[in-house]
């Protein structure tokens, strides 16, 4: 298998699972605060990634591409 083959099932592989999730959250802190002898305070906020569809489309058909075509033989 070759390096065009590989990256190809790569690519394919990826498009799905970008078509599939659609993009995934995180959660990071934001504010903290020490409050002394009471303790400490902090915010957290989840974040959300949106992955367009566009994208997965793309990267999918980018791997079929590298699949289907045939290789240059010098």
């Amino acid at each position: 298998m070759n390096i065009k083959k590989l990256a190809g099932i790569v690519l394919l592989a990826l498009g799905i699972v970008f078509l599939a999730i659609r993009g995934f959250s995180y959660t990071k802190d934001t504010h903290t605060a020490d409050l002394g002898p009471l303790g400490s305070f902090s915010v957290k906020e989840k974040e959300r990634v949106n992955i367009p569809t566009w994208v997965g489309v793309v990267v999918a058909i980018a791997g079929a591409a590298l699949l289907v075509l045939p290789s240059k033989k010098s």
